[in-house]
C-alpha cells in the first residue's frame, strides 16, 4: 500500500487504466485482473478486433471497458490514446501499462537494419511514447503509476537475440531511471522481466524458421507460469511499491548470476553457446 495524494491506496485497485497490447497474452491478463480489482480499462491494440474481444471479457466481469486501435510505435497515435482514454473513462488515467511488444531473433549479421528499426519502434519507442504521453498527466494529477513490460532478456543477453535484448534492456533502464526521477511526484514504476510466458509473441514476431516452431513449442508447453499469474503478481508488486517483478525461478536465477559476476556470466554464456551450436 502506497501514498497517493493524501490517501493510502493501491494503484491497481479501482484504477483508471490504459493497457497497450491488450488484445492477447499478458496485456489481456492485465486488463482482466484490473477489472477484477474494480478498475476501468481502455484496451489498446494494433488489432482492434482483438482489443474488442478483451473488452467483452471485461464487461462480463462487470467492468467499464473500451477498445482502441493504437500503433505504439506512432507517437501521435499514443498521444491520441492518452487524450481519448481520459474522455472515455470520465476520469484522469491513473495507471498505464506499456505492454505491447514483438519478438525478433536471429544472428546479429543476419538481421537487417529494417528488422532493427521494426523491433526498436515497437518494443522500445512504444514504451517511451507511452511514458512520454502519460507522465505529464500524472504530474498534473499529483499521482500515477506505470508498468513497463520488459523481459528477462533485458539482462540474460542470450545469443541470437541481439535486437530484442537491446530493446528490453532499454525498457528496463528507462523504468529504473523513471522510478528514481518520478518518486518525488508520487508516480510509481514497476518493470516486468519474465522468461517464458505463453503468449503470441513468437507467432506475431520475426523468428527464423529454424527456431520459430521450437520457440513457440517451448513457450506454450514449458513456461513456468501463466500470463494471468504474471499479471496478478506484477500488480501486487506495484501495490507494494516494488520496482522489479521477476516472476519465475529461472528468471530469478539468471538475475542473481548476472548481478553476482557479470563477466563470468557472459563467459559462461559464450562457452555454452559454442558447445551447443
Amino acid at each position: 500500500m502506497i501514498l497517493f495524494g493524501k490517501k493510502k491506496v493501491k494503484p491497481s485497485q479501482k484504477a483508471y487504466a490504459v493497457v497497450t497490447g491488450a488484445g492477447s497474452g499478458i496485456g489481456r491478463s492485465f486488463a482482466l485482473e484490473l477489472a477484477k480489482r474494480g478498475g476501468s480499462v481502455v484496451c489498446a491494440d494494433i488489432n482492434l478486433e482483438a482489443a474488442e474481444e478483451t473488452v467483452k471479457l471485461l464487461e462480463q466481469e462487470g467492468a467499464k471497458a473500451f477498445a482502441m486501435r493504437c500503433d505504439v510505435g506512432n507517437a501521435e497515435q499514443v498521444n491520441h490514446l492518452a487524450e481519448t482514454a481520459e474522455i472515455l473513462l470520465g476520469h484522469p488515467v491513473t495507471l498505464v501499462i506499456n505492454n505491447a511488444g514483438v519478438g525478433l531473433g536471429g544472428k546479429f549479421d543476419e538481421l537487417s537494419l529494417e528488422d532493427w528499426n521494426w523491433v526498436m519502434n515497437i518494443n522500445l519507442w512504444g514504451v517511451i511514447h507511452g511514458c512520454h504521453a502519460f507522465v505529464p498527466k500524472f504530474k498534473k494529477l499529483g499521482y500515477g503509476a506505470i508498468i513497463n513490460v520488459a523481459s528477462a532478456a533485458s539482462y540474460t543477453a542470450a545469443p541470437e537475440m541481439t535486437a530484442y535484448n537491446v530493446t528490453k534492456a532499454g525498457v528496463r533502464a528507462l523504468s529504473e531511471t523513471l522510478s528514481a526521477e518520478l518518486r518525488k511526484f508520487n508516480i510509481k514504476v514497476n518493470v516486468l522481466c519474465p522468461t517464458l510466458v505463453p503468449t503470441n509473441i513468437i507467432k506475431n514476431g520475426r523468428i527464423p524458421g529454424r527456431y520459430s516452431k521450437l520457440a513457440d513449442h517451448a513457450l506454450m508447453n514449458y513456461a513456468l507460469t501463466t500470463s494471468d499469474d504474471v499479471a496478478k503478481l506484477t500488480l501486487n508488486r506495484l501495490d507494494q511499491d516494488e520496482l522489479y517483478t521477476i516472476p519465475q525461478i529461472d528468471a530469478k536465477l539468471f538475475w542473481l548470476m548476472k548481478r553476482a559476476s557479470p563477466s563470468l556470466y557472459t563467459k559462461f554464456l559464450g562457452t555454452s553457446y559454442k558447445l551447443f551450436k
